[in-house]
């Protein structure tokens, strides 16, 4: 089962999303998309790790998303990814901030593929970033654009898509 979380910052998507591996009763690996670029990030991090039990596996990956959900594919493990919007970032971006378009096809690409398997439990949080005002700067409507484009391919592909808005799930899409 795939399932697809999306929700604004501070929405609550994370708690739900650990909620759900949590019930899933598989050992959960955590795939943790971040990279502590300053300060705020890494008190960001911290508070994520903190919440996590101390027996789920974590994973760090901010560009291979693909390979280590097939590295951990099957019945065995609830994989728990968080968050794709970073992980956007990353394959979308380089650290200058330039435009990686062939990297970001070829790893969107590889995450349908690997996720249209459906040999595992994959829940995703991503944020919604679509609901505001149009940026005023290409890079940023470019990011948000993509993320749309993400999101609606990943839905298609979804098990379950969930809305989380003030901590309250909102189930747009199940099977």
């Amino acid at each position: 089962m795939i399932e697809l979380v999306l929700g604004g910052a501070r929405s609550g998507k994370s708690r739900y999303a650990e909620q759900q591996a949590l019930a899933s009763g598989l050992p959960v690996v955590y795939i943790a998309t971040a990279e502590a670029g300053d300060d705020e990030m890494h008190s960001r991090i911290q508070h994520h790790q903190q919440r996590r039990p101390p027996h789920w596996l974590t994973v760090e990956e901010p560009i291979a998303l693909a390979d280590v959900i097939g590295d951990y594919a099957g019945k065995q493990h609830c994989l728990l990814v968080d968050c794709l919007t970073l992980w956007l970032c990353n394959v979308l971006f380089d650290k200058q901030g330039n435009l990686q378009e062939q990297r970001y096809q070829q790893q969107a690409d590889a995450l349908c593929a690997v996720l249209a398997t459906g040999r595992q439990r994959v829940i995703m949080v991503s944020n919604e970033v679509g609901l505001g005002v149009v940026a005023a700067d290409a890079m940023t409507r470019r990011f948000v654009d993509e993320a749309g484009f993400l999101h609606q391919r990943l839905a298609q592909i979804s098990d379950k898509v969930v809305l989380v808005t003030a901590g309250l799930p909102q189930i747009l899409k199940t099977l």
